[in-house]
């Protein structure tokens, strides 16, 4: 993975998907990318290469992006082939330009899955990822002033379990990198992370059924267990999760398919 450590310029050649809308056709388009410092990062090479489109009119490559710290999410293209790029356990703004070798061909284009239609160039629509936490994931709560830290015991292997869920950023790369583009190690962290503490028991079933009712029905595939998505995933969320979440929905649906028609409280649809 990594060419060059030292501060040697680098030249390449970036082949970029450009379209210029959801309902435009697209194509790859090459751009020299000269004298590059090694140390900068692959968005800030994107700033350069834009600021010579800007310089010679030139329409810039439109991509999204927001905190460029592996934080947020939003930076989200596939490199080469993979989402986010060389390297593991990064999100596309941490990657470094020492990772490619002078002379390089770097091929740049939006997650290709469609529940992430595309918008303009390598801004993708992910809001797929919004609908499905707004079916599930939240927890009741009581109003008022807020209870004493200590007064919910949780085990520290749970606590450590929902901490290691919540690091999903929901970049989509999980679905990105599923031939299926399946979202399942997405909605199984955000399932897992609330379902793992006491104060997320009373939706436990309600979550898991109309989280995973709703992936389906947004047009995610299955999941074949091929674990392409934790090797992409940039937090490296384990695929653990996910034999997690099957469970806790078996035992929902089950639970639910004896629930008395009067206490139904509907399922995933």
């Amino acid at each position: 993975m990594v060419a060059d450590n030292s501060s040697t310029p680098l030249s390449v050649t970036l082949r970029v998907w450009r379209q210029a809308g959801p309902d435009q056709p697209g194509k790859f388009v090459d751009y020299p990318a000269k004298d590059l410092s090694p140390h900068m990062s692959f968005l800030e090479m994107l700033d350069v290469v834009n600021d010579e489109l800007t310089t010679k009119g030139e329409e810039p490559i439109a991509f999204a992006h927001d905190c460029r710290e592996g934080i947020c999410g939003t930076c989200s293209c596939t490199i080469n082939g993979k989402p986010h790029g060389p390297g593991r356990g990064v999100a596309t703004c941490q990657v470094y330009m020492r990772s490619f070798r002078d002379g390089d061909v770097i091929v740049v284009e939006p997650f290709q899955a469609q529940p992430f239609p595309v918008i303009k160039d390598l801004v993708t629509d992910r809001s797929a990822f919004d609908k499905i936490m707004q079916a599930g994931g939240f927890i009741t709560v009581r109003a008022g002033s807020a209870p004493d830290a200590n007064s919910i015991p949780v085990p520290k292997e749970d606590a450590d379990l929902a901490m290691d869920a919540a690091a999903c950023i929901g970049c989509g790369a999980c679905v990105a990198a599923c031939k299926n583009a399946s979202a399942m190690l997405f909605v199984a962290a955000k399932v897992s992370q609330l379902g793992l503490f006491p104060q997320g028991q009373p939706e436990r079933d309600k979550r898991v059924l109309a989280m995973v009712g709703t992936m389906d029905s947004l047009g995610f595939g299955n999941c074949t267990n091929q674990y392409e998505c934790s090797a992409a995933c940039p937090k490296t969320i384990s695929h653990d999760f996910i034999a997690r979440m099957n469970r806790d929905y078996l035992a929902a649906s089950f639970r639910h398919a004896f629930k008395p028609a009067s206490a139904s409280t509907g399922g995933a649809g």
